[in-house]
């Protein structure tokens, strides 16, 4: 909980050169004016965000979206400074876990506030300390760096989620109805609702840094970064619209599926219905209290009777089963 990193780098060498503690980032920045300082927190409570409010100035209102959580994701300018709101997403065994990360970018800082479900940005770090040339750009290119780590991490939830369709057809094609299946398929189709809630907005906030972000933040030389993001941002709607598209056919064909399942068992009924009407009928004109009805005096009329019904229900039997009723 708290503060998890707290790092400052050279835009000179584009290296890391201090691990800071957070009550010294004012000197430590002020000893180089070529430095920035990434801060990353883990669900801090109201006095670390207020201290580093403080510390950095953020805007009083990006700091109470920070601390209310479960906002939309959006990228917001407060005068010299950017405020982004990602949702992320993670697999954690069978279930998919949602999170917030709540991003503060200035000329000189960039701080994560990460909420809930969510990766450890460690290899995101990692993978910038590995490219001085590239953090010679300074916050902007961190901030590239931790979206596209963000929406990377989309594509295996939304893969997991088609391999997840792709047993549930077993049970949808299954010749005895399941109603565990249409359970299966609600709580999947909310899955990927979920995740295009987190993943569309991703391509105003990229297009917003591509077009409207201050150049100080956001050079002109990491736009083509930008831009390879709001492409993975496509891609992923793209995949989560097919399988929507999937989904929907497959609750179309599981519930069409268990009417035709019905209307078989209907028809079956129907037919021994029919067939039991035969001798139904014949006995019961027998059964009525009348004195004169015929062969009622006949030695074989009960046999006769008996022919009649079991004939009777054999060529019905057979006509209902060339027309596949039975």
């Amino acid at each position: 909980m708290g503060v998890v990193n707290c790092v400052a780098y050279s835009r000179k060498t584009g290296q890391k050169f201090a691990d800071v503690d957070l009550d010294n980032v004012s000197e430590t920045l002020a000893a180089d004016e070529d430095s920035f300082v990434w801060i990353g927190l883990y669900e801090p409570d109201a006095p670390l965000l207020q201290h580093v409010q403080e510390e950095f100035g953020l805007h009083e209102l990006a700091v109470e979206d920070a601390l209310r959580q479960k906002q939309r994701p959006k990228a917001e300018a407060y005068g010299d400074s950017l405020f982004i709101v990602v949702r992320t997403a993670r697999l954690e065994k069978d279930d998919i876990c949602f999170g917030e990360t709540f991003i503060f970018v200035g000329a000189r800082y960039v701080i994560t506030v990460r909420q809930g479900a969510s990766l450890t940005y460690s290899t995101v770090r990692t993978h910038c300390e590995k490219n001085p040339k590239q953090m010679r750009y300074g916050p902007g290119y961190v901030l590239y760096a931790l979206l596209d780590f963000v929406v990377d991490n989309y594509f295996p939830v939304a893969e997991d989620l088609g391999v997840y369709l792709h047993a549930l057809e077993q049970d949808i094609f299954a010749d005895t109805f399941k109603r565990q299946t249409i359970r299966h398929l609600y709580d999947l189709k909310a899955d990927l609702v979920r995740l295009r809630l987190a993943a569309n907005p991703m391509q105003d906030i990229c297009n917003f840094l591509m077009h409207h972000a201050d150049a100080t933040i956001v050079p002109r030389g990491i736009l083509p970064y930008f831009r390879d993001i709001h492409d993975h941002t496509l891609r992923i709607h793209d995949a989560i619209d097919a399988q929507s598209e999937m989904l929907r056919v497959a609750m179309d064909v599981n519930l069409a599926l268990v009417s035709v399942g019905q209307n078989e068992i209907v028809k079956r009924l129907a037919s021994w219905a029919a067939i039991l009407a035969i001798p139904t009928m014949i006995a019961s004109f027998y059964g009525m209290n009348f004195e004169f009805m015929p062969e009622l005096k006949w030695h074989f009329g009960y046999p006769a009777a008996m022919t009649v019904m079991l004939l009777g229900c054999l060529w019905l039997y057979r006509r209902l089963k060339r027309a596949k009723w039975l």
